[in-house]
């Protein structure tokens, strides 16, 4: 892999990770519309390239909202030293904690499965067009809460749906929105609980598929592009949450929601008429 190529995988991850139009299903969809066959025909450069541009997209989490991350991990603190939870910033990192176990627990045990048997353009093509239609319906509902006043189920029911975004094709950030959504959270209180809830996510799947990286090495010639995929995917995941969260104050998620439809049925018919295969 190039450094070109490597910049544009980095951009596209940083922009799809937190803008709901799934990042894992345009990391696929790219190369295979592109004819980049590095990656697939490269197992260990791809799984190197992974971790390079999650550590990324959780370095622009980490800087976006360092101010919030830092409150909330002093309450986390406090309330374990207290044994009880009595303020409002307390129950808000308990609740990002409890809904980030569903998608670590199905994660560790069906990652290799997923990646197996998911993925393909043409299931990414039908997810991002019926995950779509969900984000609408979830978006037409009145805007009336804040994270904080999330219960402890309803915590575990955003994570459970984050847990359904590890197929490509859903998008992590749009199915929890959308869970979000559903649960009457504001469309700023929506993604704002999905960001913050991809910090320890993507930490934890970082540091794991990471220790392979550090035991075995970067592979012969990745330095550039490993480092050209952090940096991007940091830069414009970055730009991605700033923009995002500006965006859906006076707007609603629809774009969005046009976008994944009008991907998936361009996909859909690269398909049909024989000009890109079904598989990759």
């Amino acid at each position: 892999m190039n450094e070109l190529e490597a910049l544009l995988l980095g951009v596209v991850q940083g922009l799809t990770e937190f803008l709901p139009i799934s990042s894992s299903g345009h990391l696929i969809l790219v190369p295979w519309l592109l004819d980049f066959r590095y990656l697939q025909e490269h197992e260990h450069f791809n799984k190197t390239f992974d971790v390079a541009v999650h550590a990324g997209t959780l370095l622009a989490v980490l800087v976006y909202f360092r101010v919030e991350i830092a409150r909330l991990l002093r309450a986390a603190v406090r309330s374990i030293r207290k044994r009880r939870i009595s303020t409002s910033d307390e129950r808000l990192a308990w609740l990002i904690a409890i809904a980030t176990v569903p998608a670590a627990a199905v994660g560790a045990v069906a990652a290799d499965a997923i990646e197996e048997d998911l993925g393909e353009p043409w299931q990414i093509a039908i997810l991002l067009i019926v995950f779509g239609i969900v984000l609408w319906l979830a978006d037409r509902l009145p805007q009336r809460r804040s994270m904080e006043s999330l219960s402890w189920v309803e915590a575990v029911g955003i994570g459970v749906a984050q847990a359904i975004a590890l197929a490509p094709g859903t998008s992590r950030s749009g199915v929890t929105i959308t869970a979000a959504r559903f649960l009457g959270l504001t469309r700023d209180a929506a993604a704002r609980f999905s960001f913050l809830m991809l910090a320890p996510v993507v930490a934890g799947a970082t540091v794991f598929k990471g220790a392979d990286v550090v035991r075995d090495g970067l592979p012969p010639g990745s330095t550039g592009p490993f480092i050209v995929g952090i940096a991007s995917a940091a830069i414009s995941g970055f730009a991605a949450i700033w923009a995002l969260l500006r965006y859906v104050q006076t707007h609603s998620y629809d774009v969005f929601v046009v976008y994944r439809l009008i991907a998936g049925v361009i996909v859909l018919l690269l398909i049909a008429t024989g000009v890109k295969s079904a598989t990759f």
